[in-house]
């Protein structure tokens, strides 16, 4: 056989083998975009102070196909803490989105916030938000930036009105350390979240788990998570989704979700 022969018979195998490399990400079976790149379709915010809805300073906008939580409109950041929540509650899935900080953080912003974003899963109906509310009753996947000198975790855990089980004990401390890599600088960095409704919750970073915990369920010591216990029941099976904003500077994308049974 002559070597155009040859490249004949392989012609049809290296087609196929183009196609399937052209596909895209986002056509992985399951998975659906909860973020359309041109506006904030489906997601709501809600800045302690301000009704649900109201978008202070244009806080939450869409630019360059990116979801951005910028401060430029701000004169102080005055404990103007805000989540964007998505309208709908889930139960058990996998959330995955890409997530860097940008710029400086706004002028009054606590220390602690300083290069601080999360998202918030099993989150209560930001409807039942009271207007001075700082963050909703939730578990938060706390996302942070190294300060480009010394390490500092990302994907931890945090947990406003909230309590979880970790080694057959109830965790009632509000923040525990993922076990991470520090990312400075402005890198792109993916996080996801793994929920198996009142199972199981697993925290990812760049594919690598960094904490696993059980339970994850309403602290009868607080005072507004008290109000949203019913028959006694405090556990968590499921709840809103929501972005934090901080007073610092953040970017979204790629944010999709695979339901699972």
């Amino acid at each position: 056989m002559t070597k155009l022969g040859r490249y004949w018979i392989w012609l049809p195998l290296l087609s196929v083998v183009l196609i399937l490399a052209a596909r895209p990400v986002a056509a992985e079976e399951g998975w659906v975009s909860l973020f359309n790149g041109k506006d904030l379709e489906g997601w709501t915010p809600k800045i302690t102070g301000y009704d649900l809805g109201d978008n202070y300073g244009d806080t939450f906008r869409v630019e360059d196909g990116l979801l951005k939580v910028s401060y430029e409109n701000y004169k102080a950041f005055d404990r103007k803490f805000g989540h964007l929540h998505y309208k709908r509650p889930f139960s058990s899935y996998r959330l995955r989105l890409e997530y860097r900080f940008t710029g400086e953080q706004c002028e009054g912003g606590p220390g602690w916030a300083t290069r601080n974003s999360g998202i918030m899963v099993h989150g209560e109906d930001p409807k039942l938000m009271k207007k001075d509310q700082d963050f909703p009753t939730s578990i938060e996947v706390q996302l942070l930036g190294g300060d480009g000198k010394n390490d500092r975790t990302t994907g931890n855990l945090c947990t406003p009105g909230t309590n979880v089980v970790m080694d057959a004990k109830l965790v009632t401390r509000h923040c525990i350390s993922a076990k991470s890599k520090t990312f400075h600088g402005e890198q792109w960095v993916t996080s996801e979240v793994e929920v198996r409704g009142n199972e199981v919750i697993r925290h990812l970073i760049n594919g690598e788990k960094v904490i696993e915990y059980q339970k994850p369920q309403l602290d009868p010591r607080d005072a507004h998570a008290k109000t949203l216990v019913k028959d006694g029941e405090l556990m968590l099976s499921g709840g809103f989704i929501s972005l934090q904003s901080e007073s610092h500077p953040v970017e979204f994308r790629k944010i999709e979700i695979l339901v699972v049974d």
